[in-house]
């Protein structure tokens, strides 16, 4: 069976940074910044770019092709090409158990976004005036309690379905008609409404009468003002590294599927450059001038400060579009750019489960997909159910933060020293137009493990061992927290019974 190709430069760098721009350039950064030093964050956050985010970007990317090159589109196949012991690809198996355990709750996230663009569109969201009354709308629309607003989870459920078919139509479409095609039409519009939503932004002024003094100034101060005495705290320098971990999708194995169907030849220094790009201008300069300014410029410094990206997502910045003259078109703005965010994004975490059926059990893609659609709709079903029982967090935290760094960490020394830094840096350099100075060949084999290393030991003291002994949890969250776990450990044993599988009908051999 032939494997796809990207069909054009520009369709393929669109796709990448399609997977890259998602929900945390607009929710996450913005909150990281200001919290962590404003425009003294920028230089942690330069330094992690360019010691952790661009190698470890160009590792994945060089695994990828390198891995495509002998018909794998996932991390199993991809590390056993490089490293030919057998636990090569039980490790490469979190590369496909990853993104699709994220998938599970990612898409019903992404959803809210449709969800809310529409009750902006018909007018339900912006009649709300308060705070509290904002909070209880969405609670209402969680199903975390039934309120005035809703009285049950059908309305969120049907927008689920909306976002969660959408995103299997476009897989099923195969990588040029489906997910290039998406990001043409999708990430042009993304950075059309983000443009206009900054404008309108930077126009505000002081746009409550009764403080005068909180002005888009004031707010864009707050953002980018250097707080210089936070660069000595441990944590800020955490706090960066974890952005660039998390804005450029790495760790995932997204990227490494991706790059799988890049031409033997493609140029992947310069696509790489363009592709990270593309994000953090997405990130630094849109995500950081849309939501806390604005939020600042009408509830003042001090109710920002307490609120997280995805409380000034849902339940701040409606507020702000209700106060503004044609606030429902605002509105509406906004939460399509999430959904757009969002959706290239779920569709960028279905293709590994999809592209492994189809290059290790010759499955054809039409067949791949219906295999995705009831195992992402299964593993779905309890992240909205059970989603006042702390179910998605749990999943959130071991899926889409703790174990990034371990499969990361994994990765780049598979790369350094089991394949070799000198042919990995070989293999990144055919067909680049541009030669690397040689200090990134350094960076690649000493820096980056060892910033790796240092963001594992630092998440599993202060975050994976409480949460493990689930200290932060109710005597009523336990028994759903427990079953999360479960659920982890019983797909990745799937997955690796899979792989398992697919390497004895292939002899053991680099297929």
């Amino acid at each position: 069976m032939k494997r796809e190709q990207w069909a054009t430069k520009v369709g393929l760098v669109l796709a990448f940074a399609g997977n890259a721009v998602g929900l945390g350039n607009f929710l996450r950064f913005p909150v990281q910044a200001a919290q962590n030093g404003g425009g003294a964050f920028m230089i942690p956050y330069l330094f992690s770019f360019l010691l952790l985010g661009i190698p470890l970007m160009w590792i994945e990317w060089t695994i990828g092709r390198y891995g495509g090159k002998h018909g794998h589109g996932t991390t199993p196949g991809m590390f056993h090409c490089m490293w030919s012991h057998p636990i090569s690809k039980y490790i490469g198996t979190l590369g496909i158990v990853i993104p699709i355990l994220i998938g599970a709750y990612y898409i019903y996230v992404m959803s809210w976004s449709l969800g809310f663009a529409w009750y902006s569109l018909t007018g339900k969201l912006t009649q709300l005036t308060t705070p509290e009354q904002v909070k209880a709308f969405l609670e209402g629309y969680q199903g975390v309690v039934k309120n005035e607003y809703f009285t049950s989870q059908l309305p969120a459920y049907i927008f689920f379905l909306i976002a969660f078919l959408f995103t299997i139509y476009i897989v099923s479409r195969g990588v040029v008609k489906g997910i290039e095609t998406l990001a043409k039409i999708a990430m042009p519009t993304l950075f059309i409404l983000a443009v206009l939503l900054v404008i309108r932004v930077l126009t505000l002024g002081s746009p409550n009468p009764e403080h005068p003094e909180w002005s888009i100034d004031l707010g864009l101060g707050y953002m980018w003002n250097p707080r210089l005495e936070l660069l000595k705290s441990g944590k800020t320098w955490l706090a960066a590294a974890g952005q660039i971990f998390f804005t450029l999708s790495l760790g995932i194995g997204i990227l490494q599927c991706y790059a799988s169907y890049l031409r033997e030849k493609e140029d992947i220094v310069t696509a790489g450059l363009a592709t990270a790009s593309t994000n953090e201008f997405a990130e630094v300069i849109l995500g950081g001038t849309i939501a806390i300014p604005a939020a600042v410029a009408f509830f003042g410094p001090a109710l920002v400060k307490k609120v997280s990206g995805f409380d000034l997502a849902f339940q701040t910045l409606p507020l702000v579009f209700n106060h503004l003259p044609f606030g429902r078109v605002f509105s509406t703005a906004w939460f399509l750019l999430l959904f757009l965010a969002g959706v290239t994004s779920a569709v960028a975490l279905s293709q590994p489960f999809v592209a492994f059926l189809q290059d290790e059990f010759g499955i054809p893609r039409k067949k791949a997909t219906v295999y995705l659609f009831f195992i992402l709709f299964a593993l779905s079903q309890p992240v909205i159910f059970f989603l006042k029982y702390g179910f998605l967090n749990e999943i959130d935290f071991w899926m889409g933060t703790f174990a990034l760094v371990i499969f990361a960490t994994s990765e780049v020394i598979i790369f350094n020293y089991l394949f070799g830094t000198d042919k990995g840096w070989e293999e990144l350099h055919i067909g680049a137009v541009l030669h690397l100075p040689k200090v990134f060949y350094y960076v690649m084999r000493y820096i980056t493990p060892i910033f790796l290393l240092s963001i594992l030991v630092y998440w599993t003291v202060t975050d994976a061992v409480p949460t493990l002994l689930m200290k932060k949890y109710s005597p009523e969250q336990v028994p759903y927290i427990i079953a999360a776990r479960l659920i982890i450990v019983l797909v990745f044993v799937v997955f690796a019974y899979m792989v398992k599988v697919a390497w004895r009908k292939k002899g053991g051999v680099k297929a």
